[in-house]
């Protein structure tokens, strides 16, 4: 019990050191405000990392035959990338409260170099399940990277900073499956891993130019307190459990649509080609491109009512994905809107829960991306499930119900978060 008081009074203490604006080193690195340039090269660093744990998705068949796996058993492959990455998430984004931020970063794009050229290069199937494994663990770097843009930017834009960062993660997302199966047509799978571990390195000698060497103040913690302090934000930040909430049900929806998509495009009537289904990834990026100016809205005060629509739009779109059969331009309205609604609440998400304490930014960003792992990894599991027994139309249905439990949800938490918010 004197433990968890003692932890609750180190946070107080940050608080209270950040209300008195003690850290303000990133933003003297820069001036009042992050440029254009560094805020799109953290979009595109973000990416770029994300993007990593997704090239493998389309990649299954190439790389059970060329390691003798069975069908039943290399699917565990996008398994270990995800469990890894959601250990990540708690392991090592809160290492950007305790240590120098800009050799964290560095440091861990250049480990997952390595373990890019491990997957690219790997002669058996254990050292390319290692490499997965590695590549999962260092992509929250991405998360790193969205903590530290908040400290960059001034308050005024941080919204703003951090929607554009953030679109450069769900675009990276969307963006893998297509690149990966160009690039394999072109030259074969392991150029997938080989041009990406060459496009990070040109990365790292970009971010080595402009991150700003900014000493962290949390020195008081060890990193088992600093784990420990990742729980004891939950239990002292409401706004942060609301929603960390609102990511779960919004990521669960976004990969109910994506993970079971495939499916009824591939099969009659529809049988579309790869490339062509994989163009619907591009729909999803132009709804993600829209939903950046929900940080500036944020950043304005209307971050509640932006919710509140996106969560609508949500709604709605699982409308039009539901005439996937009937109409080809319903759906790709469907998918960005859905794409647009989810990026939006998550890009609000993430300005109000970075606002409330600068010492614990990373800490805050960890915990809520592990409720985000959640959302995703039920959403996958559940929508294959639906559809297996009941088609496309119980896909759409269980995607409309999850949107409306969170619109819902919103609405039962609205005033709740006013009153933290004045």
């Amino acid at each position: 019990m004197e433990e968890v008081k003692e932890k609750v009074a180190v946070e107080a203490d940050i608080r209270a050191n950040s209300s008195r604006g003690m850290f303000t080193a990133a933003n003297s690195v820069h001036g009042s405000s992050m440029s254009r340039y560094v805020t799109l090269l953290f979009a595109a660093v973000c990416g770029m990392s994300v993007a990593n744990i997704y090239f493998a998705q389309p990649l299954l068949d190439n790389l059970s035959s060329e390691f003798g796996i069975d069908y039943s058993t290399i699917g565990i492959l996008i398994t270990i990338t995800q469990i890894f990455y959601a250990a990540g998430l708690l392991l090592l984004v809160p290492l950007g409260d305790l240590l120098n931020q800009r050799r964290l970063i560095i440091g861990q794009m250049l480990l997952s170099i390595i373990a890019l050229v491990i997957v690219g290069t790997a002669s058996s199937s254990t050292a390319l399940f290692v490499g997965m494994a590695l590549v999962g663990l260092l992509a929250v770097v991405t998360q790193t990277l969205v903590a530290f843009a908040a400290t960059m930017a001034a308050p005024a834009e941080r919204g703003r900073v951090v929607g554009m960062v953030t679109s450069g993660i769900v675009i990276g997302i969307l963006l893998a499956r297509t690149i990966s199966g160009i690039l394999t047509d072109m030259a074969g799978w392991r150029s997938v891993y080989l041009v990406s571990a060459t496009l990070m390195l040109l990365m790292v000698c970009a971010l080595f130019r402009v991150l700003p060497n900014v000493e962290r103040g949390v020195k008081s913690l060890s990193y088992p307190q600093l784990l420990r302090s990742v729980f004891i934000l939950f239990a002292q930040e409401r706004i942060l459990r609301i929603r960390a909430i609102l990511a779960l049900l919004i990521f669960a929806a976004f990969s109910i649509l994506w993970t079971s998509l495939v499916l009824p495009l591939s099969a009659p009537p529809l049988s579309l080609s790869h490339t062509a289904i994989g163009a619907f990834g591009l729909a999803g990026v132009a709804g993600a491109l829209a939903a950046a100016r929900a940080g500036k809205l944020a950043d304005q005060g209307y971050g509640q009512r932006t919710t509140g629509v996106a969560l609508i739009l949500l709604l709605i779109s699982w409308l039009l994905i539901s005439y996937i059969e009937h109409s080809l331009l319903a759906l790709v309205i469907g998918v960005v809107l859905l794409d647009l609604a989810v990026q939006a609440v998550h890009v609000t998400n993430q300005s109000m829960i970075l606002a409330l304490s600068t010492e614990a930014r990373s800490r805050i960003t960890a915990g809520y991306m592990i409720f985000y792992s959640i959302g995703s990894a039920i959403g996958s599991i559940a929508s294959t499930q639906i559809y297996a027994h009941y088609g496309w139309g119980g896909v759409c249905l269980l995607g409309a119900f999850v949107s409306a439990l969170a619109l819902l949800f919103w609405a039962m938490t609205r005033s709740a978060t006013a009153a933290v918010l004045k």
